[in-house]
């Protein structure tokens, strides 16, 4: 078990910057989540700490010992990829005991790491099996015990439940925290599923374009968002974003004050989540509903601001039905849970 410490990492292939000087430390036995849109530069700065990519600038330390001229196998970590990477022609004994004897362990010494890995991930029934025998969940695990009988000091994980179905993501992801949890062992876990990183992590960084917009817990992302981006990223459905005018202290969309404000007046954005909107008569924000999904236990109504083009969802508590052909509602903010950003840089006002 370790710290991970990253200090104004950049990266560059040749004239493309792809990451742009992050700075954090992340603390013995914590699980990070690296969550962005394919593209944003995560899987690289997860690659970044395992060493199987240079660094530009910057440094890595890991267990306080710099870890920029290290190779891979001199880091101690261990790493799950989304592909598996098992050998198809070894069994679940041999795939996951295979660094091991690489590293020229004593053969009673990787049967016993095996089988006590085995017993944790509750693969003991199927290790004389060869991978074509497993399922995706299984061998999933058998890539996590490859890892875990390695006894890192740090797990890397590179969307490892990408290539499962939606069941099974849930099943999994709930089995890798708890075994996480139970292990202590520092762990990044990269993803570009929201959900994931909501329910998985200690904190998480979002990234985009190679920027870490925000580092934070997942309900500290949620509710405070520090940027545009991590606003409309983090959260399902997503924040709904309008244009707006601060003016005299008060938020004003198409000319009604919908909450309060501090900072310069001007153009701003208006963001608020679909389940802080409150059904109100005299509500200034009136959507004409386009679409309802009832989902049991909440039903969200999607449609238009009346007026623009303006996308809105609602999230209403229970079953609410919807005649498509001429609905229109009305809605309030609920207090204290808008959100102002500033049109040019994206950051996030404080809202009175």
């Amino acid at each position: 078990m370790a710290t991970v410490s990253l200090k104004d990492v950049k990266k560059s292939f040749g004239a493309t910057h792809v990451i742009h000087g992050i700075t954090t430390e992340i603390e013995d036995g914590e699980f990070i989540v690296i969550v962005g849109p394919s593209g944003c530069g995560k899987s690289t700065l997860l690659r970044l700490v395992a060493g199987l990519e240079t660094l530009s600038a910057g440094d890595v330390l890991i267990g306080g010992d710099l870890a920029n001229d290290k190779e891979p196998m001199d880091r101690d970590i261990a790493m799950v990829f989304q592909n598996y990477a098992l050998y198809p022609h070894m069994s679940v004994r041999q795939n996951m005991g295979y660094g091991l004897k690489i590293a020229k362990l004593p053969k009673d010494e990787i049967e016993a790491k095996v089988v006590a890995a085995a017993k944790l991930l509750q693969l003991e029934a199927l290790l004389d099996r060869k991978p074509k025998q497993l399922s995706g969940g299984q061998r999933q695990r058998v890539a996590m015990g490859r890892a875990i009988v390695r006894e890192p000091a740090v797990f890397l994980f590179d969307e490892p439940l990408s290539n499962l179905d939606a069941k099974l993501r849930v099943q999994m992801r709930l089995e890798i925290k708890e075994l996480q949890s139970k292990l202590g062992i520092t762990s990044l876990y990269v993803t570009h599923d929201q959900v994931e990183a909501m329910t998985m992590a200690d904190r998480m960084i979002v990234m985009n374009a190679g920027v870490a917009e925000q580092i934070g817990t997942p309900l500290e992302v949620y509710e405070t968002p520090r940027t545009l981006f991590a606003a409309q990223f983090i959260g399902s459905p997503a924040m709904n974003i309008v244009d707006a005018e601060v003016k005299e202290g008060q938020v004003f969309f198409q000319g009604q004050a919908v909450a309060p404000a501090i900072g310069a007046d001007g153009a701003v954005k208006l963001g608020v989540r679909p389940e802080h909107l409150v059904p109100d008569d005299e509500g200034a924000l009136k959507v004409s509903v386009k679409l309802a999904e009832p989902l049991g236990a909440n039903t969200l109504l999607h449609g238009t601001i009346e007026g623009s083009s303006d996308t809105f969802t609602v999230s209403l508590q229970g079953v609410h039905q919807s005649s498509l052909d001429s609905d229109t509602r009305s809605f309030r903010i609920e207090q204290g849970s808008a959100h102002i950003f500033d049109v040019t840089s994206g950051l996030r006002r404080v809202v009175d």
